[in-house]
């Protein structure tokens, strides 16, 4: 918004494209693409569909949130990976699993500002490419073997090391903070809220059945790009191949937990899955779109990031940032038409309902009056979310924006809320409009 708090005229920020990959788990189809092969497949794509000439750009805002061995800058990288221009300016985001919330509210920003007019924002994740790290001990014996002058000066270092020392370290998949992973909080948060493992099955089942009557009506048909499978490329990954369409309650029911193994309630079933794929987004300011003729799918309307202390409840961030992000559009969670919530685990989805509902959520840990309120379960996730879809970290909240997008058209909506859940205790939301 300008300094007033209202936007100038025109410079309303305009998402008038979006495609994604497939997502498709770790170690399938597209375990031999990185992360960045992945961006800049879906850029090019998206650039060539959208039939807007490339000189057009003049920005790029792109996420990933498991760092590649030999890539740094992928924002930069879809530049020079591409047909864009390669005097389009770039940078790189991460904000966990809201990463491409972040490169998307940071594009509508410089839109705003009038800093940019037409941008791409998204984001790729490759974990079938995520890379392993020589231990501490190792790393430094290597470091100081390259200065080493002479045989003996080597082997001296060589034989400080220990077997233990030569083996590899994956990334890091524990809060820092608090030695947990993410599953291991979500436990937490079911166990605090009251989440039951039956709630959670129903979740899963939603996610797959929805996402599945949404494939099987042609609903993903126009986001979702074709990849030539590599290395043959005799065959093309078409469809995200997390999706169950055949699952049952009963066979939900059955798999065992993963993180407490014997009070658990957390499963492969009711948690997103590892997943490659990329998704972007093309944005504009409201004056380019007209001009170029182009229709908005939709608006960024407004949104809002939070904190919580991941000691407390890590996933617990969308509780904290909805209600701001709704303020700031001056809407209530009852004019939404659709609501998306990043499905990290069913009892994080369920933990924040609870949240979003509690009026002694809202007094104490909000300071408010009222609660948020509840969602109409009609209105939420209704193609399916990320237990069913896929996670790619990097590309969710790309991934979001336009299946809402396209959802709302087809109801003829107005408003939608998205929300994310992300590590270290931190939560987005952000609110989208149409015309």
């Amino acid at each position: 918004m300008g300094m007033n708090g209202t936007v100038p005229p025109g410079r309303r920020a305009a998402v008038v494209a979006g495609l994604r990959t497939p997502f498709v788990k770790a170690g399938t189809d597209f375990k031999d693409l990185s992360a960045v092969e992945l961006g800049a497949l879906v850029v090019n794509e998206l650039v060539a569909r959208s039939g807007i000439p490339p000189k057009e750009f003049d920005s790029v805002v792109f996420g990933q949130v498991i760092p590649s061995p030999t890539v740094t800058l992928i924002g930069r990288e879809m530049v020079l990976r591409t047909q864009l221009p390669r005097s389009v300016q770039a940078h790189t985001v991460a904000r966990a699993c809201a990463t491409s919330i972040q490169t998307t509210t940071d594009a509508a920003d410089q839109i705003l500002l009038g800093h940019s007019d037409c941008a791409i924002s998204g984001g790729a994740e490759s974990l079938s490419d995520a890379p392993i790290f020589a231990t501490r001990a190792l790393a430094q014996a290597l470091v100081e073997l390259s200065r080493a002058k002479t045989l003996t000066d080597r082997l001296r270092l060589l034989s400080t090391l220990r077997p233990k020392d030569f083996a590899p370290q994956p990334p890091a998949l524990k809060e820092p903070t608090t030695g947990l992973t993410m599953g291991e909080s979500a436990e937490l948060m079911a166990q605090r809220n009251g989440i039951s493992r039956e709630a959670q099955d129903r979740v899963a089942y939603e996610s797959h059945r929805r996402a599945a009557a949404a494939w099987e009506g042609g609903k993903f048909d126009g986001e979702v790009m074709h990849v030539p499978v590599p290395p043959r490329f005799e065959r093309v990954a078409a469809k995200d191949n997390v999706v169950r369409k055949e699952t049952t309650l009963e066979a939900l029911a059955a798999l065992r937990p993963v993180f407490d193994r014997r009070y658990g309630t957390i499963t492969a079933g009711n948690a997103s899955p590892l997943t490659d794929g990329a998704a972007a987004l093309v944005l504009m300011s409201e004056d380019k779109a007209r001009a170029l003729g182009m229709r908005p799918l939709g608006f960024v309307r407004s949104y809002a990031y939070a904190a919580l202390d991941p000691r407390d409840q890590l996933l617990q961030g969308p509780a904290y940032a909805a209600p701001v992000a709704l303020d700031r559009a001056g809407l209530r969670l009852a004019d939404m038409d659709l609501v998306d919530m990043h499905e990290a685990f069913a009892a994080q989805v369920l933990s924040n309902l609870k949240a979003f509902a509690s009026k002694d959520f809202a007094a104490k840990e909000l300071g408010r009056p009222e609660p948020l309120g509840e969602i109409d379960p009609a209105k939420l996730n209704v193609n399916g979310g990320s237990i069913a879809l896929g996670h790619p970290f990097a590309a969710t909240g790309a991934r979001m924006i336009v299946q809402t997008l396209r959802e709302l058209s087809r109801r003829n909506g107005q408003y939608a809320l998205l929300t994310v859940c992300a590590a270290g205790g931190l939560g987005a939301a952000l609110v989208l409009e149409r015309e």
